[in-house]
Protein backbone atom coordinates (compact mmCIF):
# COMPACT_ATOMS: atom_id res chain seq x y z
CA UNK A 1 0.00 0.00 0.00
CA UNK A 2 1.04 3.19 -1.34
CA UNK A 3 1.59 5.88 1.46
CA UNK A 4 2.67 9.42 -0.28
CA UNK A 5 -0.62 10.75 0.05
CA UNK A 6 -0.11 10.88 4.20
CA UNK A 7 2.41 13.66 3.76
CA UNK A 8 -0.94 15.70 2.69
CA UNK A 9 -3.19 14.27 5.59
CA UNK A 10 -5.58 16.95 7.15
CA UNK A 11 -5.25 18.05 10.39
CA UNK A 12 -7.40 15.11 11.73
CA UNK A 13 -6.03 11.90 13.41
CA UNK A 14 -5.53 9.14 10.78
CA UNK A 15 -7.61 6.59 12.64
CA UNK A 16 -11.08 6.90 13.29
CA UNK A 17 -12.83 5.23 15.73
CA UNK A 18 -16.73 5.28 15.15
CA UNK A 19 -19.61 4.18 17.78
CA UNK A 20 -20.15 0.98 18.44
CA UNK A 21 -24.06 1.74 18.17
CA UNK A 22 -26.84 1.47 15.54
CA UNK A 23 -27.09 4.58 13.43
CA UNK A 24 -30.27 5.70 15.23
CA UNK A 25 -28.88 6.28 18.04
CA UNK A 26 -27.16 8.96 16.52
CA UNK A 27 -30.70 10.83 16.37
CA UNK A 28 -31.54 9.87 19.97
CA UNK A 29 -28.58 11.52 21.26
CA UNK A 30 -28.62 14.89 19.19
CA UNK A 31 -32.44 14.91 20.02
CA UNK A 32 -31.37 14.91 23.88
CA UNK A 33 -28.40 17.81 23.10
CA UNK A 34 -30.62 19.40 20.87
CA UNK A 35 -34.16 19.20 21.62
CA UNK A 36 -35.35 22.58 20.25
CA UNK A 37 -33.05 23.19 17.55
CA UNK A 38 -34.44 22.67 14.13
CA UNK A 39 -33.16 19.47 11.94
CA UNK A 40 -34.67 20.53 9.22
CA UNK A 41 -36.23 23.65 7.35
CA UNK A 42 -38.42 23.06 5.01
CA UNK A 43 -39.59 25.58 2.60
CA UNK A 44 -39.76 28.17 6.70
CA UNK A 45 -41.00 25.46 8.05
CA UNK A 46 -38.68 23.61 10.85
CA UNK A 47 -38.49 20.42 12.35
CA UNK A 48 -36.92 20.29 15.48
CA UNK A 49 -34.80 17.48 16.87
CA UNK A 50 -36.86 16.76 19.43
CA UNK A 51 -40.15 16.54 16.78
CA UNK A 52 -37.97 14.50 14.35
CA UNK A 53 -37.44 12.03 16.97
CA UNK A 54 -41.06 12.03 18.04
CA UNK A 55 -42.22 11.37 14.98
CA UNK A 56 -39.75 8.91 13.78
CA UNK A 57 -40.91 6.69 17.05
CA UNK A 58 -44.28 6.54 16.16
CA UNK A 59 -43.90 5.83 13.13
CA UNK A 60 -41.58 3.39 14.19
CA UNK A 61 -44.51 1.88 16.47
CA UNK A 62 -46.93 1.68 13.85
CA UNK A 63 -44.55 -0.02 11.66
CA UNK A 64 -43.78 -3.00 14.51
CA UNK A 65 -47.26 -3.25 16.11
CA UNK A 66 -49.57 -2.93 12.52
CA UNK A 67 -47.24 -4.08 9.81
CA UNK A 68 -45.54 -7.08 11.44
CA UNK A 69 -41.87 -5.34 10.83
CA UNK A 70 -39.51 -7.36 12.67
CA UNK A 71 -35.51 -7.29 13.03
CA UNK A 72 -34.15 -7.71 9.72
CA UNK A 73 -36.94 -7.43 7.23
CA UNK A 74 -36.29 -4.74 4.52
CA UNK A 75 -38.77 -1.67 4.06
CA UNK A 76 -39.11 0.44 0.93
CA UNK A 77 -39.09 4.10 1.13
CA UNK A 78 -40.16 5.50 -1.91
CA UNK A 79 -40.15 9.04 -1.35
CA UNK A 80 -38.49 12.19 -2.93
CA UNK A 81 -36.39 14.41 -0.30
CA UNK A 82 -38.76 15.48 2.43
CA UNK A 83 -39.04 15.44 6.21
CA UNK A 84 -40.80 12.19 5.73
CA UNK A 85 -37.99 10.88 3.95
CA UNK A 86 -36.12 11.69 7.27
CA UNK A 87 -38.58 10.32 9.05
CA UNK A 88 -39.51 7.33 8.02
CA UNK A 89 -35.70 6.29 7.25
CA UNK A 90 -35.14 6.89 10.76
CA UNK A 91 -38.38 5.00 12.04
CA UNK A 92 -37.41 1.72 10.22
CA UNK A 93 -34.06 1.53 12.18
CA UNK A 94 -35.84 2.28 14.96
CA UNK A 95 -37.98 -0.55 14.46
CA UNK A 96 -34.85 -2.69 13.81
CA UNK A 97 -35.68 -3.26 10.29
CA UNK A 98 -33.45 -2.48 6.96
CA UNK A 99 -33.92 0.60 4.68
CA UNK A 100 -34.74 0.05 1.28
CA UNK A 101 -34.47 3.59 -0.79
CA UNK A 102 -35.78 3.38 -4.26
CA UNK A 103 -35.03 6.21 -6.69
CA UNK A 104 -39.15 8.28 -6.84
CA UNK A 105 -38.58 8.41 -10.79
CA UNK A 106 -38.84 4.80 -11.02
CA UNK A 107 -41.94 3.28 -12.60
CA UNK A 108 -44.15 0.64 -11.20
CA UNK A 109 -42.15 -2.42 -12.93
CA UNK A 110 -38.42 -1.09 -11.20
CA UNK A 111 -39.97 -0.92 -8.33
CA UNK A 112 -41.20 -3.88 -8.06
CA UNK A 113 -38.29 -5.70 -8.94
CA UNK A 114 -36.93 -3.87 -6.02
CA UNK A 115 -39.76 -4.74 -3.93
CA UNK A 116 -39.34 -8.68 -5.35
CA UNK A 117 -35.78 -8.37 -5.00
CA UNK A 118 -34.92 -7.19 -1.61
CA UNK A 119 -38.14 -9.25 -0.56
CA UNK A 120 -40.02 -5.80 1.51
CA UNK A 121 -43.33 -6.11 2.06
CA UNK A 122 -44.10 -2.63 3.38
CA UNK A 123 -43.58 0.53 1.22
CA UNK A 124 -43.72 4.02 2.49
CA UNK A 125 -44.69 6.19 -0.78
CA UNK A 126 -45.62 9.36 -1.32
CA UNK A 127 -49.40 10.07 -2.48
CA UNK A 128 -48.59 11.09 -6.07
CA UNK A 129 -46.85 7.58 -6.50
CA UNK A 130 -49.37 5.57 -5.15
CA UNK A 131 -51.06 4.28 -8.72
CA UNK A 132 -47.50 2.87 -9.32
CA UNK A 133 -47.43 0.32 -5.95
CA UNK A 134 -50.77 0.15 -6.05
CA UNK A 135 -50.23 -2.87 -8.81
CA UNK A 136 -47.59 -4.38 -6.25
CA UNK A 137 -49.99 -4.40 -3.50
CA UNK A 138 -51.08 -8.62 -2.57
CA UNK A 139 -48.04 -9.47 -5.50
CA UNK A 140 -44.62 -9.08 -2.62
CA UNK A 141 -46.10 -5.62 -1.02
CA UNK A 142 -48.61 -6.12 2.04
CA UNK A 143 -48.51 -2.61 3.35
CA UNK A 144 -48.60 0.61 1.96
CA UNK A 145 -48.12 4.21 4.04
CA UNK A 146 -48.55 7.02 2.17
CA UNK A 147 -47.32 10.56 2.59
CA UNK A 148 -48.23 13.95 1.62
CA UNK A 149 -45.54 16.34 1.10
CA UNK A 150 -47.42 19.47 1.81
CA UNK A 151 -48.51 18.11 5.31
CA UNK A 152 -45.11 19.81 7.18
CA UNK A 153 -45.28 23.10 5.55
CA UNK A 154 -46.65 24.41 8.35
CA UNK A 155 -45.37 28.02 8.26
CA UNK A 156 -46.07 30.84 5.30
CA UNK A 157 -43.30 31.45 2.67
CA UNK A 158 -42.79 32.98 -0.12
CA UNK A 159 -40.48 31.13 -1.40
CA UNK A 160 -41.71 29.23 -5.44
CA UNK A 161 -43.00 25.94 -3.64
CA UNK A 162 -43.71 23.54 -6.63
CA UNK A 163 -47.35 22.14 -6.32
CA UNK A 164 -46.47 18.62 -5.91
CA UNK A 165 -45.03 19.06 -2.86
CA UNK A 166 -47.85 22.11 -1.84
CA UNK A 167 -50.60 19.96 -3.02
CA UNK A 168 -53.25 18.90 -0.05
CA UNK A 169 -53.91 15.85 1.82
CA UNK A 170 -55.99 13.19 -0.77
CA UNK A 171 -58.06 10.89 0.74
CA UNK A 172 -57.75 7.22 -0.19
CA UNK A 173 -59.93 6.16 -3.57
CA UNK A 174 -62.05 3.20 -2.93
CA UNK A 175 -59.57 1.23 -4.57
CA UNK A 176 -57.00 2.50 -1.96
CA UNK A 177 -59.02 2.38 1.03
CA UNK A 178 -58.12 -1.59 1.79
CA UNK A 179 -56.72 -2.73 5.37
CA UNK A 180 -53.26 -2.45 3.12
CA UNK A 181 -52.64 0.65 2.47
CA UNK A 182 -52.64 3.81 5.28
CA UNK A 183 -51.84 7.37 5.38
CA UNK A 184 -49.30 9.04 7.04
CA UNK A 185 -51.12 11.11 9.36
CA UNK A 186 -52.93 8.48 10.73
CA UNK A 187 -49.82 6.29 11.10
CA UNK A 188 -48.28 8.74 13.23
CA UNK A 189 -51.75 9.31 15.46
CA UNK A 190 -52.35 5.33 16.05
CA UNK A 191 -49.75 6.45 18.51
CA UNK A 192 -48.89 2.22 18.43
CA UNK A 193 -46.71 0.61 20.86
CA UNK A 194 -43.00 0.30 20.49
CA UNK A 195 -41.00 -2.14 21.64
CA UNK A 196 -37.54 -1.82 22.25
CA UNK A 197 -34.42 -0.73 20.05
CA UNK A 198 -32.44 -4.36 19.78
CA UNK A 199 -30.65 -3.37 16.44
CA UNK A 200 -26.35 -3.60 16.79
CA UNK A 201 -23.74 -2.00 14.84
CA UNK A 202 -23.57 -5.88 12.90
CA UNK A 203 -27.35 -5.96 11.79
CA UNK A 204 -28.63 -4.73 8.27
CA UNK A 205 -28.93 -0.97 7.90
CA UNK A 206 -29.49 -0.02 4.67
CA UNK A 207 -29.32 -1.07 0.79
CA UNK A 208 -28.86 1.13 -1.90
CA UNK A 209 -29.88 -0.04 -5.32
CA UNK A 210 -27.24 0.30 -8.26
CA UNK A 211 -28.00 1.83 -11.11
CA UNK A 212 -28.30 -1.04 -13.37
CA UNK A 213 -26.07 0.31 -15.58
CA UNK A 214 -25.05 -3.36 -16.63
CA UNK A 215 -28.37 -5.16 -16.32
CA UNK A 216 -30.69 -5.20 -13.53
CA UNK A 217 -30.12 -2.90 -10.45
CA UNK A 218 -28.29 -4.95 -7.17
CA UNK A 219 -29.06 -4.23 -3.80
CA UNK A 220 -25.97 -3.40 -1.60
CA UNK A 221 -25.98 -5.07 1.93
CA UNK A 222 -24.57 -2.39 4.12
CA UNK A 223 -25.06 -3.09 7.98
CA UNK A 224 -24.69 0.24 10.74
CA UNK A 225 -21.60 0.00 11.32
CA UNK A 226 -20.04 0.85 7.26
CA UNK A 227 -23.47 3.42 7.11
CA UNK A 228 -21.75 4.94 10.72
CA UNK A 229 -18.52 5.19 9.03
CA UNK A 230 -18.99 7.72 6.68
CA UNK A 231 -21.83 9.21 8.77
CA UNK A 232 -19.15 10.31 11.15
CA UNK A 233 -16.17 10.37 8.77
CA UNK A 234 -17.31 13.25 6.10
CA UNK A 235 -17.90 16.06 9.23
CA UNK A 236 -14.47 14.90 10.85
CA UNK A 237 -12.45 15.28 7.82
CA UNK A 238 -14.20 18.41 6.73
CA UNK A 239 -14.09 19.31 10.70
CA UNK A 240 -18.02 20.13 10.55
CA UNK A 241 -19.65 20.94 13.64
CA UNK A 242 -23.45 21.24 15.28
CA UNK A 243 -23.82 24.45 14.07
CA UNK A 244 -23.53 23.56 10.65
CA UNK A 245 -25.96 24.31 8.00
CA UNK A 246 -26.43 21.78 5.42
CA UNK A 247 -28.42 22.68 1.72
CA UNK A 248 -29.82 19.04 0.93
CA UNK A 249 -29.79 19.01 -3.17
CA UNK A 250 -29.19 15.85 -3.59
CA UNK A 251 -31.31 12.77 -3.77
CA UNK A 252 -31.63 10.58 -0.09
CA UNK A 253 -32.09 7.78 -2.15
CA UNK A 254 -28.59 8.10 -3.27
CA UNK A 255 -25.78 7.36 -0.93
CA UNK A 256 -23.90 10.63 -1.45
CA UNK A 257 -26.96 12.52 -0.37
CA UNK A 258 -27.87 10.53 1.84
CA UNK A 259 -25.00 10.72 4.15
CA UNK A 260 -23.65 13.90 3.32
CA UNK A 261 -26.96 15.83 3.68
CA UNK A 262 -28.78 13.69 5.92
CA UNK A 263 -26.77 11.06 8.09
CA UNK A 264 -24.22 13.42 8.72
CA UNK A 265 -25.34 16.17 9.92
CA UNK A 266 -27.98 14.10 12.29
CA UNK A 267 -24.80 12.69 13.88
CA UNK A 268 -23.17 16.41 14.69
CA UNK A 269 -26.68 18.03 15.27
CA UNK A 270 -26.48 20.57 12.23
CA UNK A 271 -29.38 21.64 10.77
CA UNK A 272 -30.75 19.82 7.33
CA UNK A 273 -32.28 23.17 4.73
CA UNK A 274 -34.32 20.58 2.34
CA UNK A 275 -34.64 21.36 -1.32
CA UNK A 276 -36.22 18.08 -2.35
CA UNK A 277 -35.43 19.03 -6.38
CA UNK A 278 -32.72 21.45 -7.98
CA UNK A 279 -34.17 25.15 -7.80
CA UNK A 280 -30.94 27.63 -8.80
CA UNK A 281 -33.57 29.96 -7.99
CA UNK A 282 -34.48 28.40 -4.67
CA UNK A 283 -31.07 27.52 -3.91
CA UNK A 284 -29.72 30.79 -4.17
CA UNK A 285 -32.65 32.58 -1.88
CA UNK A 286 -31.97 29.66 0.70
CA UNK A 287 -28.32 29.79 0.77
CA UNK A 288 -29.04 33.56 1.74
CA UNK A 289 -31.62 33.25 3.95
CA UNK A 290 -30.30 30.62 6.46
CA UNK A 291 -26.70 31.16 6.03
CA UNK A 292 -25.99 27.99 4.86
CA UNK A 293 -21.83 26.65 5.44
CA UNK A 294 -22.18 23.07 3.50
CA UNK A 295 -23.59 21.52 0.12
CA UNK A 296 -22.79 18.38 -1.79
CA UNK A 297 -23.51 18.48 -5.05
CA UNK A 298 -22.91 17.50 -8.33
CA UNK A 299 -21.05 19.66 -11.35
CA UNK A 300 -24.11 20.29 -13.49
CA UNK A 301 -25.72 21.69 -10.52
CA UNK A 302 -22.75 23.93 -10.41
CA UNK A 303 -22.88 24.88 -14.02
CA UNK A 304 -26.74 25.81 -13.77
CA UNK A 305 -25.99 27.84 -10.69
CA UNK A 306 -23.16 29.90 -12.92
CA UNK A 307 -25.21 30.00 -16.07
CA UNK A 308 -28.30 32.19 -13.82
CA UNK A 309 -28.27 35.39 -15.05
CA UNK A 310 -28.89 36.59 -11.84
CA UNK A 311 -25.62 34.91 -10.32
CA UNK A 312 -23.99 38.73 -9.76
CA UNK A 313 -26.95 39.31 -6.70
CA UNK A 314 -26.64 35.30 -5.53
CA UNK A 315 -24.89 35.98 -1.64
CA UNK A 316 -23.00 33.15 -1.27
CA UNK A 317 -20.62 34.11 0.99
CA UNK A 318 -21.44 31.92 4.07
CA UNK A 319 -20.49 28.95 2.11
CA UNK A 320 -17.24 27.31 3.58
CA UNK A 321 -17.75 23.57 1.86
CA UNK A 322 -18.95 23.20 -0.99
CA UNK A 323 -17.62 19.75 -3.32
CA UNK A 324 -19.34 16.03 -4.75
CA UNK A 325 -18.86 13.17 -6.39
CA UNK A 326 -20.01 11.57 -9.11
CA UNK A 327 -18.54 13.03 -11.94
CA UNK A 328 -15.04 15.20 -12.01
CA UNK A 329 -15.63 19.14 -11.78
CA UNK A 330 -14.32 20.25 -15.16
CA UNK A 331 -11.26 22.66 -14.46
CA UNK A 332 -13.18 25.80 -16.36
CA UNK A 333 -16.03 25.63 -14.32
CA UNK A 334 -14.10 25.04 -10.85
CA UNK A 335 -12.07 27.75 -11.68
CA UNK A 336 -15.23 30.19 -12.72
CA UNK A 337 -16.48 29.39 -9.60
CA UNK A 338 -13.28 30.20 -7.38
CA UNK A 339 -12.86 33.21 -9.77
CA UNK A 340 -16.72 34.84 -9.18
CA UNK A 341 -17.67 32.92 -5.77
CA UNK A 342 -14.40 32.94 -4.19
CA UNK A 343 -15.34 28.97 -3.32
CA UNK A 344 -13.39 25.81 -4.09
CA UNK A 345 -14.88 23.08 -4.88
CA UNK A 346 -13.98 19.79 -3.16
CA UNK A 347 -13.63 16.66 -4.78
CA UNK A 348 -14.58 13.77 -3.45
CA UNK A 349 -15.05 10.00 -4.98
CA UNK A 350 -17.29 6.58 -3.24
CA UNK A 351 -20.17 4.24 -4.91
CA UNK A 352 -23.27 2.92 -3.30
CA UNK A 353 -20.58 0.23 -2.54
CA UNK A 354 -18.48 1.85 -0.60
CA UNK A 355 -21.31 4.10 0.97
CA UNK A 356 -20.85 7.21 -0.35
CA UNK A 357 -16.88 8.59 0.15
CA UNK A 358 -13.61 5.96 0.08
CA UNK A 359 -11.69 9.02 -1.00
CA UNK A 360 -11.58 12.98 -0.62
CA UNK A 361 -9.38 15.48 -1.14
CA UNK A 362 -7.53 16.92 1.87
CA UNK A 363 -9.18 20.90 2.52
CA UNK A 364 -6.03 22.47 2.88
CA UNK A 365 -4.81 21.07 -0.43
CA UNK A 366 -7.59 20.04 -2.98
CA UNK A 367 -6.44 19.11 -6.77
CA UNK A 368 -8.78 19.56 -9.23
CA UNK A 369 -10.19 17.13 -11.39
CA UNK A 370 -9.05 14.59 -8.47
CA UNK A 371 -10.81 12.03 -6.42
CA UNK A 372 -8.54 13.00 -3.41
CA UNK A 373 -6.59 10.09 -1.20
CA UNK A 374 -8.20 7.35 0.71
CA UNK A 375 -10.23 8.56 3.91
CA UNK A 376 -9.60 7.16 7.17
CA UNK A 377 -8.58 3.14 7.49
CA UNK A 378 -8.79 2.79 3.78
CA UNK A 379 -6.71 0.71 1.51
CA UNK A 380 -6.50 2.13 -2.02
CA UNK A 381 -4.70 1.02 -5.20
CA UNK A 382 -4.52 0.80 -8.80
CA UNK A 383 -3.97 -2.22 -10.04
CA UNK A 384 -3.45 -3.91 -13.28
CA UNK A 385 -6.78 -5.46 -13.97
CA UNK A 386 -5.54 -8.82 -15.05
CA UNK A 387 -2.65 -9.74 -12.53
CA UNK A 388 -4.09 -7.53 -9.61
CA UNK A 389 -0.49 -5.98 -8.87
CA UNK A 390 -0.01 -2.85 -7.67
CA UNK A 391 0.94 -0.14 -10.21
CA UNK A 392 3.17 2.53 -10.39
CA UNK A 393 2.42 6.47 -10.16
CA UNK A 394 0.69 7.48 -13.25
CA UNK A 395 -0.21 4.26 -14.45
CA UNK A 396 -3.31 3.69 -15.46
CA UNK A 397 -5.12 0.41 -13.96
CA UNK A 398 -8.42 -0.86 -11.88
CA UNK A 399 -9.06 1.13 -8.37
CA UNK A 400 -9.49 -0.98 -5.65
CA UNK A 401 -10.55 -0.82 -2.14
CA UNK A 402 -10.72 -1.96 1.20
CA UNK A 403 -12.16 -0.01 4.51
CA UNK A 404 -14.80 0.42 7.28
CA UNK A 405 -17.10 1.50 4.42
CA UNK A 406 -17.25 -1.19 2.36
CA UNK A 407 -20.38 -3.20 1.81
CA UNK A 408 -20.42 -6.82 2.79
CA UNK A 409 -21.94 -7.70 -1.07
CA UNK A 410 -24.92 -7.40 -3.47
CA UNK A 411 -27.71 -9.20 -1.93
CA UNK A 412 -28.88 -12.79 -2.78
CA UNK A 413 -26.26 -12.82 -5.58
CA UNK A 414 -23.02 -14.57 -5.16
CA UNK A 415 -22.28 -14.83 -8.79
CA UNK A 416 -21.96 -10.77 -8.18
CA UNK A 417 -20.33 -11.04 -5.50
CA UNK A 418 -17.55 -13.76 -6.56
CA UNK A 419 -16.58 -11.02 -9.36
CA UNK A 420 -16.48 -7.83 -7.76
CA UNK A 421 -14.07 -8.96 -4.63
CA UNK A 422 -10.04 -9.84 -4.97
CA UNK A 423 -7.81 -10.92 -2.53
CA UNK A 424 -4.81 -9.55 -2.73
CA UNK A 425 -1.59 -9.68 -0.22
CA UNK A 426 -4.41 -11.68 2.00
CA UNK A 427 -6.99 -8.91 1.97
CA UNK A 428 -10.30 -8.75 0.30
CA UNK A 429 -10.51 -5.66 -1.94
CA UNK A 430 -13.98 -4.14 -3.62
CA UNK A 431 -13.14 -4.11 -7.31
CA UNK A 432 -14.75 -0.74 -8.23
CA UNK A 433 -14.74 -0.98 -11.67
CA UNK A 434 -13.17 2.56 -12.20
CA UNK A 435 -10.22 2.88 -14.21
CA UNK A 436 -8.03 5.66 -12.45
CA UNK A 437 -4.29 6.67 -11.77
CA UNK A 438 -2.00 7.69 -8.60
CA UNK A 439 0.04 11.18 -9.35
CA UNK A 440 3.56 11.71 -7.48
CA UNK A 441 1.88 12.46 -4.16
CA UNK A 442 -0.32 9.74 -3.85
CA UNK A 443 -3.64 11.51 -4.48
CA UNK A 444 -5.89 9.20 -6.93
CA UNK A 445 -7.70 10.07 -10.17
CA UNK A 446 -10.31 8.86 -11.86
CA UNK A 447 -10.04 8.05 -15.46
CA UNK A 448 -13.03 6.13 -16.71
CA UNK A 449 -15.09 2.99 -16.22
CA UNK A 450 -13.26 -0.18 -16.88
CA UNK A 451 -15.08 -0.69 -20.04
CA UNK A 452 -15.36 2.90 -21.49
CA UNK A 453 -12.58 3.46 -23.44
CA UNK A 454 -12.19 4.38 -27.23
CA UNK A 455 -9.83 3.03 -29.35
CA UNK A 456 -9.22 5.10 -32.65
CA UNK A 457 -6.97 3.36 -34.59
CA UNK A 458 -4.87 2.20 -31.76
CA UNK A 459 -4.61 5.07 -29.43
CA UNK A 460 -5.98 4.53 -26.27
CA UNK A 461 -8.83 7.69 -25.77
CA UNK A 462 -10.13 8.68 -22.24
CA UNK A 463 -14.02 10.00 -22.65
CA UNK A 464 -13.54 12.12 -19.63
CA UNK A 465 -10.30 13.38 -20.25
CA UNK A 466 -11.97 15.08 -23.65
CA UNK A 467 -15.01 16.09 -22.09
CA UNK A 468 -12.94 17.90 -19.79
CA UNK A 469 -11.31 20.17 -22.66
CA UNK A 470 -14.63 20.82 -24.04
CA UNK A 471 -15.95 22.30 -20.94
CA UNK A 472 -13.26 24.61 -21.36
CA UNK A 473 -15.01 25.83 -24.44
CA UNK A 474 -16.70 28.98 -23.43
CA UNK A 475 -19.70 28.12 -25.55
CA UNK A 476 -19.96 24.96 -24.25
CA UNK A 477 -22.25 24.52 -21.08
CA UNK A 478 -22.60 20.38 -21.18
CA UNK A 479 -20.66 17.78 -22.84
CA UNK A 480 -20.37 14.20 -23.01
CA UNK A 481 -17.77 11.91 -25.39
CA UNK A 482 -19.51 8.55 -26.71
CA UNK A 483 -17.93 6.05 -28.95
CA UNK A 484 -18.73 6.24 -33.00
CA UNK A 485 -17.96 3.76 -35.61
CA UNK A 486 -15.58 4.26 -38.56
CA UNK A 487 -14.77 1.27 -41.15
CA UNK A 488 -10.95 2.24 -41.25
CA UNK A 489 -10.12 3.49 -37.76
CA UNK A 490 -12.21 1.23 -35.93
CA UNK A 491 -13.74 3.71 -33.48
CA UNK A 492 -13.93 7.42 -33.22
CA UNK A 493 -14.89 10.09 -30.87
CA UNK A 494 -18.11 12.17 -31.10
CA UNK A 495 -18.86 15.15 -28.74
CA UNK A 496 -22.80 15.44 -27.91
CA UNK A 497 -22.96 18.80 -26.63
CA UNK A 498 -25.43 21.31 -24.91
CA UNK A 499 -24.42 25.15 -25.80
CA UNK A 500 -24.79 28.17 -23.36
CA UNK A 501 -27.89 30.18 -24.19
CA UNK A 502 -25.88 32.75 -25.18
CA UNK A 503 -24.29 30.80 -27.47
CA UNK A 504 -27.09 29.33 -29.28
CA UNK A 505 -27.02 30.32 -32.96
CA UNK A 506 -23.76 31.56 -33.24
CA UNK A 507 -21.82 28.52 -32.62
CA UNK A 508 -21.44 24.99 -34.73
CA UNK A 509 -20.40 22.13 -35.42
CA UNK A 510 -17.71 23.35 -38.02
CA UNK A 511 -16.46 25.88 -35.18
CA UNK A 512 -16.41 23.61 -32.34
CA UNK A 513 -14.38 21.15 -34.53
CA UNK A 514 -11.87 24.01 -35.59
CA UNK A 515 -11.47 24.54 -32.03
CA UNK A 516 -11.00 21.38 -30.54
CA UNK A 517 -8.42 20.77 -33.28
CA UNK A 518 -6.51 23.90 -31.84
CA UNK A 519 -6.83 22.24 -28.25
CA UNK A 520 -6.15 19.20 -28.05
CA UNK A 521 -3.94 16.00 -29.78
CA UNK A 522 -5.56 14.99 -33.25
CA UNK A 523 -6.62 11.73 -31.90
CA UNK A 524 -8.62 13.17 -29.63
CA UNK A 525 -10.40 15.68 -31.70
CA UNK A 526 -14.19 14.40 -32.20
CA UNK A 527 -14.74 13.42 -35.80
CA UNK A 528 -18.30 14.34 -35.34
CA UNK A 529 -19.88 17.40 -32.81
CA UNK A 530 -23.84 16.87 -32.38
CA UNK A 531 -25.69 20.11 -30.52
CA UNK A 532 -28.25 18.91 -28.42
CA UNK A 533 -30.81 20.95 -26.25
CA UNK A 534 -30.61 18.35 -23.29
CA UNK A 535 -28.36 15.38 -21.98
CA UNK A 536 -29.75 12.85 -20.45
CA UNK A 537 -29.43 12.69 -16.76
CA UNK A 538 -30.09 10.36 -13.80
CA UNK A 539 -31.67 11.57 -10.52
CA UNK A 540 -28.96 12.04 -9.07
CA UNK A 541 -27.45 14.82 -11.96
CA UNK A 542 -25.26 12.44 -13.41
CA UNK A 543 -24.81 12.44 -17.31
CA UNK A 544 -26.31 9.22 -18.57
CA UNK A 545 -23.38 8.40 -21.11
CA UNK A 546 -24.59 4.98 -21.69
CA UNK A 547 -28.14 6.38 -23.02
CA UNK A 548 -26.86 7.72 -25.71
CA UNK A 549 -23.66 5.39 -26.20
CA UNK A 550 -26.58 2.82 -27.09
CA UNK A 551 -28.20 5.03 -29.33
CA UNK A 552 -25.24 5.54 -31.31
CA UNK A 553 -24.80 2.23 -31.67
CA UNK A 554 -28.15 1.62 -32.92
CA UNK A 555 -27.61 3.56 -34.94
CA UNK A 556 -24.50 1.74 -36.29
Amino acid sequence: MATRHLEFWPSVPRHLTIPATSLWVNLEVSARRFPDKPAILYYDSALTFAELHREAERLAGFLQSSCGVKRGDRVGVYLQNSPQFIIAYYAILRADAMVVPINPMNLTKEVGHIVSDSGATVVIAAQDQLARVEPLIGHGVAHVIVACYGDYLKAATELDVPGWISAPRQALSDASRAPSTTLWSDALAAAAPLGPHLATADDLCVMPYTSGTTGQPKGCVHRHRQVMFTAVAVPQWNRVYQDETVLAVLPYFHVTGMQNSMNSPIYSGGTIVLLPRWDRAVAAQLIKRYRVTSMSTVPTMIVDLLSSPDLASFDLSSIRWLGGGGAAMPEAIAQKLQDLCGITFIEGYGLSETMAPSHINPPQRPKKQCLGIPLFDTDSRVVNPETMTELAPGEVGEIVTRGPQVFDGYWNNPAANAACFVEIDGHKFFRTGDLGRTDEDGYFFLVDRLKRMINVAGFKVWPAEVEAMLYAHPAIQEAVVIAGKDPRRGETVKAVVVLKPSAKGTIDEPALLRWAKDNMAAYKVPASFELADALPKSATGKILWRVLQEQQDARG
